[in-house]
């Protein structure tokens, strides 16, 4: 996936490659498909900000698939910890931020058990993208998404060859108002930012 915004710089996110951009006060950021051949799928995840960093610089990451760390546990599991860390320690090249979040992408074979703390007040999904997996009584089968209910442990099991997302952070606990590509704390927040954008000031 190539990719260009309005600061200047540009680059390819190649197979299994991360990017984490902040978008902070704007930039305008374009990403097209580069593929040679055959079908390209990937994951494009929103974190809010709070009001105090919204008008913060923007910035980004990237990493190439041999920067995120891998973690190989019982029963065939491999976990690709992208941020945050697991509770065996090992940390991905993602850490801190507002929201202290963990973004881990699982492996499981049929039959194999996932468990993981993910601590006391995050919000947390689920995202199965390959096979069928049981979680808390039900199955969720490729592609559906689960938000988990109270709880510090997600624990699941593989009932076919599975992939998933675990997705965790800790909620803001501000209002959200969003228009279009921007989200803001308020209604006039949001206008003001597109006058911005009309303006040409980002």
């Amino acid at each position: 996936m190539r990719h260009r915004d309005s600061t200047g710089r540009e680059g390819v996110i190649g197979p299994g490659g991360v990017q984490w951009m902040r978008a902070g006060k704007g930039v305008v950021h374009s990403e097209m498909p580069e593929q040679a051949q055959g079908r390209m799928r990937g994951f494009q995840l929103w974190v809010n900000l709070p009001a105090a960093l919204k008008l913060s610089p923007p910035d980004y990451q990237e990493f190439d698939a041999d920067k995120i760390p891998h973690e190989a546990r019982d029963g065939g599991v491999e976990v690709r910890v992208i941020a945050g860390r697991t509770s065996r320690g090992l940390a991905g090249p993602i850490a801190g931020g507002a929201v202290d979040p963990l973004y881990f992408d699982v492996s499981l074979p049929a039959g194999a058990r996932f468990e993981e703390p993910v601590g006391e007040g995050r919000n947390v999904m689920v995202v199965v993208f390959e096979g069928t997996l049981k979680i808390g009584g039900m199955s969720l089968a490729a592609p559906q998404a689960a938000f988990l209910g109270e709880g510090d442990v997600v624990q699941v099991e593989g009932e076919t060859d599975a992939r998933l997302l675990l997705i965790a952070g800790r909620p803001i606990e501000e209002p959200v108002v969003w228009g279009g590509p921007f989200v803001m704390n308020t209604r006039e927040e949001v206008m003001a930012a597109f006058e911005d954008y009309r303006a040409g000031r980002f």
